[in-house]
């Protein structure tokens, strides 16, 4: 069983490294990828899923360890995400208003955006929450509501862990899939069209 450590880095590079390990050790069977924070943490457990792997996650506060196991040496990974059939539209939101100015207005219009979302249909494919915009997935909020359905309806929700690390959220996130860099930057290249907000 091999022992990675990778506490101290900053998202993406626990997942990459994890990622740059397996691909020299197509044998692995087993291995313990060490964390020093929960965005991490997610992030690697499913990173590995994604590879096939089994995963468990044990620890809590400043060291986590996520443990994965697979029964066959270089097991093929989950291919990634299908776009939709008609477009993947992927909207990327960066703040919990619209506008700027009036933050009471910016707030209604955000949550107004959110319910009026649907009407893409199909071709909504993924919405990216990062900065204060992962404010809005937060337990308590209006618009927790809104990204649920639409999370509920088939539409991707990704969440930026370190953004919810970063405000002290990380607790409060009430749906969605806590993600990172690589993840962000690998949607924005495979979207057919991005909308930023």
């Amino acid at each position: 069983m091999e022992k990675l450590d990778f506490k101290g880095l900053a998202c993406p590079q626990p997942v990459i490294r994890t990622k740059a390990y397996l691909e020299e050790a197509a044998d692995c069977l087993g291995l313990d990828v060490l964390v020093d924070n929960r965005a991490a943490a997610e992030n690697v457990t499913r990173f590995l899923e994604g590879q096939g792997f089994t995963t468990a996650l044990d620890g809590s506060g400043d060291l986590f360890t996520v443990s994965g196991h697979r029964t066959e040496a270089g097991g093929a990974p989950v291919a990634p995400e299908a776009v939709g059939a008609q477009g993947s539209v992927l909207v990327m939101i960066t703040h919990d208003t619209i506008g700027t100015g009036d933050l009471v207005l910016g707030s209604k219009l955000m949550l107004n955006f959110l319910k009026t979302l649907p009407e893409m249909g199909d071709s909504l494919w993924r919405i990216m929450l990062v900065n204060e915009g992962v404010k809005l997935v937060c337990r308590d909020t209006e618009t927790l509501a809104e990204l649920s359905a639409l999370e509920k309806s088939g539409v991707s929700l990704l969440v930026c862990g370190t953004c919810l690390e970063h405000f002290g959220l990380m607790g409060d996130k009430g749906a969605g899939v806590t993600t990172n860099m690589l993840d962000i930057v690998t949607s924005l290249q495979v979207a057919d069209k991005v909308i930023n907000m």
